[in-house]
C-alpha cells in the first residue's frame, strides 16, 4: 500500500493527453481538492479521465491569497493535489508560495513523476554531455536577453518562450552571439510537433511565415568559449568592484582560469 500524505505535486500532459500516469489519475481521484491553474483547462482533462473531484483556482495572481484557505482544509484533515495547466507544476508554473508555506506549517508534501517540457524537449535532440541551463521564460527585455546569452556562452541553455516573441528573442541571441547553433521544438507530444536543430539564422528563415505552438528552445554552447566567458566573468566582477589581483584569485579558484591570464585580461580591461 502506497503512503499517504498530505499533499500531492501531480503533473499533466503538456499535450496528448494520454500523457499521465496510472498514480496520477488514481491520486486526483483519490484526493479531496484539486488546486489548479484554470479550472475550465483542468476540468477538460477530469472530465476525460472520469474524475469527480471538486477543483479551485490556484495561479499566480492569487498564490499568497490562497495560502489561508490550503493550511484550513488540510487542517481539518482533507487531502489536496495541485496541477498546473500542463506539465509539472513550480516548472514555470504556480506552486512555490504554498509549497514553501506548507512544509513550514509540517504537513507531508509528494511529488509524482511526469510530463514536462524541458525533459522532453532534451531527451529528442542532439546534444553532448548531460550539463545544461535552464532559464525558465526568457526574460522580455533586449538587455536582459544579451545578459543571458553573455552570462551562458559556455554553457548549453534552455529557455520557453510564446510564439509571438521567440523570433525577435532569436534576433536578440543572434546579435550577441552570431550564427550559433540552436535547437527548437514546438507543439511537444501534439499533432503538428516539430523540432528544429540548426544555426539560428536558417531557424529563423525556417519559420518567417510565423510560429504557432508552446515553444521550448536550447542555444548550444560555443565550441570556444574559455575566452569569451572569461572575459564576461572579468566584467562582472569589475562592475562589482572588484580589483584585478582580488579578480584573477576569484576566476582561479572558482572557475579554473589560469590565474595570470585573468590578471593581465583584467589589467587591460
Amino acid at each position: 500500500m502506497a503512503r499517504e500524505f498530505d499533499f500531492y505535486i501531480v503533473p499533466t500532459p503538456i499535450g496528448n493527453i494520454k500523457d499521465i500516469t496510472l498514480r496520477a489519475i488514481e491520486v486526483l481521484k483519490s484526493v479531496d481538492l484539486i488546486a489548479c491553474e484554470d479550472t475550465r483547462t483542468t476540468q477538460k482533462l477530469l472530465n476525460h479521465y472520469d474524475i469527480k473531484t471538486k477543483c479551485f483556482s490556484y495561479h499566480k495572481y492569487n498564490e499568497r491569497e490562497r495560502v489561508g484557505y490550503f493550511l484550513q482544509e488540510l487542517s481539518e484533515g482533507k487531502k489536496i493535489a495541485l496541477v498546473s495547466d500542463a506539465g509539472t507544476p513550480m516548472i514555470c508554473d504556480p506552486g512555490a508560495v504554498i509549497v514553501s508555506e506548507l512544509t513550514n506549517a509540517g504537513y507531508s508534501i509528494t511529488a509524482l513523476p511526469g510530463a514536462c517540457a524541458v525533459t522532453t524537449f532534451l531527451s529528442e535532440i542532439p546534444r553532448i554531455g548531460e550539463e545544461f541551463a535552464f532559464i525558465g521564460f526568457m526574460p522580455r527585455g533586449e538587455k536582459q536577453i544579451e545578459d543571458v546569452c553573455k552570462r551562458f556562452v559556455g554553457h548549453n541553455f534552455v529557455f520557453y518562450e510564446s510564439p509571438e516573441r521567440i523570433i525577435k528573442t532569436l534576433k536578440t541571441i543572434r546579435s550577441v552571439r552570431g550564427n550559433v547553433k540552436i535547437a527548437l521544438g514546438r507543439e511537444l507530444s501534439k499533432l503538428f510537433e516539430e523540432i528544429v536543430v540548426d544555426e539560428i539564422n536558417d531557424v529563423i528563415e525556417h519559420f518567417n511565415d510565423g510560429i504557432k505552438g508552446e515553444i521550448v528552445c536550447m542555444v548550444y554552447a560555443d565550441s570556444e568559449t574559455d575566452k569569451s566567458e572569461m572575459d564576461f566573468q572579468i566584467k562582472e566582477l569589475k562592475s562589482k568592484g572588484f580589483k584585478d589581483k582580488e579578480i584573477s584569485v576569484i576566476l582561479s579558484t572558482l572557475c579554473g582560469f589560469n590565474k595570470n591570464e585573468v590578471y593581465k585580461k583584467s589589467l587591460e580591461m
